[in-house]
């Protein structure tokens, strides 16, 4: 993998991809199979290296040291991001959304046991993070640095994440499908897809309405074929039910593969009502991304899972 080029010293695994067994998928003649991006490392697992790659490598190769990127009190995105700037000497900051709270998350726990500062910024502050004042003041504050955009988003994240599409073969399949935080990876694997495929991205959060703001501004190739769905949000980011819970627990007993309940989990979720509405065709081969984030799953109290 390219991730070798940045972090010689960690072992990464090359990605599977599993076929998932169903009875509704045989009844509907469609094919369905996970891309396990969870495998390849136990921290900076799924989606997360893939976007950082190219800030990490402009910072391998430039006198800029130090990383400052965002993210909330459960970003894997800041977690990936301390264990990566960890492995190649880099000083990095998190910028975090919220005010400091008694008892820190497991995930800022492991960003500062791996060297990550950690600036905690109002909610009212943080919603100016992408403002030119607000970020020519940290750079004034910290000196030359590396700014990443909370979840990588950016055309350089975006450029990334198309580097997913070289763990698998897109003629291979007639749907990609992925959950949708900042649309960062789904922009780079719309991108880098071949034309044909439809790829459809399942929003995480609730009144997701600027997708295509998001897309347009990642400079998405507008001839791509994608389709975006909004109601499979079970309420918002990091929002559960125990429809959810369930639907996890099932999945796991059938096909022994762990889903996250932030983002993979409703992503699979809405795959398998979308089958059951015949929204793909007989025929169909699905290509289901599983953009890691098992992290996440800690804050759940013990025994909600089977896994």
């Amino acid at each position: 993998m390219l991730m070798k080029d940045i972090l010689p010293d960690i072992i990464f695994k090359t990605p599977s991809v599993t076929e998932l067994k169903s009875k509704l998928y045989k009844d509907k003649r469609i094919g369905v199979s996970m891309l396990r991006l969870d495998e390849i490392h136990p921290v900076i697992s799924g989606n997360k290296i893939f976007k950082l790659y190219y800030f990490l490598d402009e910072a391998g190769n430039s006198s800029h040291k130090k990383i400052i990127t965002f993210g909330g009190v459960f970003s894997n995105h800041l977690a990936a991001t301390a264990f990566a700037c960890r492995g190649m000497n880099l000083k990095s900051m998190g910028i975090v959304r919220g005010e400091k709270p008694a008892i820190l998350s497991h995930t800022l726990q492991f960003c500062l046991d791996h060297g990550m500062e950690l600036q905690f910024i109002s909610r009212g502050d943080y919603k100016r993070a992408n403002e030119k004042e607000f970020l020519d003041g940290l750079k004034k504050q910290h000196g030359e640095c590396i700014l990443i955009p909370e979840g990588g988003f950016s055309i350089k994240g975006k450029e990334g994440a198309a580097l997913i599409t070289q763990t698998f073969d897109s003629s291979s399949f007639t749907h990609v499908c992925m959950a949708v935080g900042t649309a960062t990876t789904f922009a780079g694997i719309i991108d880098g897809s071949r034309d044909e495929c439809e790829i459809i991205g399942f929003s995480v959060l609730k009144n997701m309405h600027d997708i295509h703001k998001r897309l347009l501004a990642l400079e998405v190739n507008p001839s791509k074929k994608y389709s975006f769905m909004a109601d499979y949000h079970f309420g918002g980011y990091a929002k559960k039910t125990n429809e959810l819970i369930s639907f996890m627990n099932g999945f796991y007993l059938q096909n022994n593969i762990p889903l996250d309940f932030v983002y993979t989990a409703k992503m699979m979720f809405g795959v398998n009502d979308l089958v059951q509405k015949n929204y793909f065709p007989p025929g169909s081969n699905i290509l289901c991304v599983h953009t890691g984030g098992l992290q996440g799953n800690q804050s759940l109290p013990e025994g909600t899972l089977v896994f």
